[in-house]
């Protein structure tokens, strides 16, 4: 009997898909990727709209939405619920050996092996942070290990180095940038300064005395490119080991980046489209139409269904996502979802309502950026999300609030809970109790170095 296939999840932590040459950035910062996937395909419109980390990878590896993993919070209070099976059980299940590496987490449940590499968050007096070497230096000799073996694998990486703090190492860090940001007239990291919950945070990576916003943009970008430097090591490898064409390699990301976008400041919360669009791009050499894109939307949601159908494993799992073989296939199954629910509780707690046109915003709690309450964006005349439209637009903004409530009533009646955003409310914010005012929370929140931001990111709240 033939082996089944091999499977590479790649997932990318605050991974900004518009800042890929992959999808068009005029930066050349994903080349070894482009390459690679170049061989596969590529979805242009996958939204992650459950932000941020936690019900990102929980979505991921279970192809439910919120409301099926029950979690929508960075601070998971009961993990992903016991009769929802994740994509590691399952692929154990059918004779995989399952590895994850850099994610002991709470909803990366089911993995047979989990290895950490090497600390390299950094800081400015630590020095560069050389986070895809540290990864290589544990997932190469993983690999080689899994390759040995008779039996089929999932290897799951989750690179950071994107997540701030952005801190390439050399030649990466002057690569998009060659200004001088130390320029005394340059006031473009004043409100980012000026902000209290995370100016200690940003001192503690950012150059002392720099000025300028594009520079640490720039570091970003250098990030990537970094990152990507060493996928192609990864990628190297696979060839190598005569695993290139037994493997299946999927890349994408639990959600995005805002940078210094929508006063979010080097971070990934608010429920604006640079944190809610991520990469999806799948290879499978020889069994994928090469250099196919498509421009459907789809959600993190599929990644499982998706990933499930290219396996070949049979299963009775009904998936809340779908697998995107039926769109690459066209076989007449693929059923766009144009229209979501989408929710944050990470520094605010906040849902909405996402369609082609609009996107509609509601705050469930005053957050410490001091936004209004209701919030209403036309897509298709402010793509950037720039002009709050809500009062001029009452009744669409009650159109798409009817939207949205309908939707959650109907996801409550099929999973049998409250929603999430609602019931996680006593744990999302760390502090207990939910904030009665924008000043509580300006006052109360606060992130201070690198140390807070990595803790922030382990297994549970501890």
């Amino acid at each position: 009997m033939k082996k089944k296939p091999n499977l590479l999840l790649i997932g990318v932590d605050s991974l900004r898909r518009d800042r890929m040459s992959l999808y068009g950035y005029n930066r050349l910062t994903t080349p070894h990727i482009d390459k690679f996937f170049s061989d596969g395909v590529v979805f242009e419109k996958c939204f992650s709209p459950s932000i941020p980390t936690s019900p990102g990878y929980a979505s991921m590896f279970t192809g439910m939405d919120c409301f099926g993993t029950d979690i929508v919070a960075l601070r998971v209070k009961n993990g992903i619920p016991d009769d929802v099976k994740t994509l590691p059980e399952l692929l154990g299940e059918n004779g995989y050996t399952t590895s994850c590496i850099g994610f002991n987490h709470i909803v990366a449940r089911g993995f047979e092996n989990y290895l950490e590499y090497p600390d390299s968050w950094g800081s400015w007096d630590a020095g560069r942070s050389h986070k895809a070497e540290s990864m290589n230096s544990v997932a190469i000799p993983e690999l080689e290990r899994l390759a040995k073996e008779d039996k089929p694998f999932f290897l799951f990486l989750r690179h950071m180095d994107p997540h701030s703090p952005y801190l390439p190492p050399e030649p990466f860090d002057r690569m998009f940038y060659q200004g001088d940001e130390f320029d005394k007239e340059n006031k473009s990291l004043e409100a980012c300064y000026k902000f209290k919950p995370f100016r200690d945070y940003f001192c503690s990576w950012f150059p002392p005395y720099c000025t300028d916003a594009e520079y640490i943009n720039a570091q970003y970008d250098g990030a990537l490119a970094y990152m990507d430097s060493c996928l192609a090591q990864l990628f190297q490898k696979l060839e190598a080991l005569g695993l290139d064409e037994d493997t299946i390699v999927v890349l994408t990301s639990d959600h995005g980046e805002t940078l210094n976008d929508h006063e979010c400041y080097y971070d990934h919360h608010g429920l604006y489209d640079c944190t809610l669009v991520v990469p999806f791009a799948i290879r499978f050499k020889g069994k994928l139409p090469e250099g196919k894109r498509f421009a459907e939307f789809c959600q993190i949601k599929d990644v499982m269904p998706t990933i499930v159908e290219l396996l070949g494993i049979k299963n009775n799992i009904k998936f809340d996502g779908q697998s995107m073989m039926n769109l690459v296939n066209n076989n007449g199954k693929f059923s766009e979802e144009p229209e979501m629910y989408i929710t944050e509780a990470t520094w605010m707690r906040k849902h909405g309502w996402r369609t082609p046109e609009w996107k509609l915003i509601r705050a469930l709690e005053p957050d410490f950026h001091f936004k209004p309450e209701v919030e209403l964006y036309n897509l298709i005349k402010d793509p950037g999300e720039n002009n709050n439209v809500a009062k001029e637009n009452p009744e669409i903004v009650a159109c798409l609030t009817k939207r949205l409530e309908k939707h959650i009533k109907k996801r409550e009646k099929k999973t049998k809970r409250t929603a999430p955003i609602y019931t996680n409310a006593d744990t999302w914010n760390g502090v207990g109790k939910a904030f009665e005012s924008s000043e509580e929370a300006y006052s109360t929140m606060h992130i201070g170095n690198p140390e807070d931001a990595r803790k922030l990111q382990i297994k549970d709240d501890e």
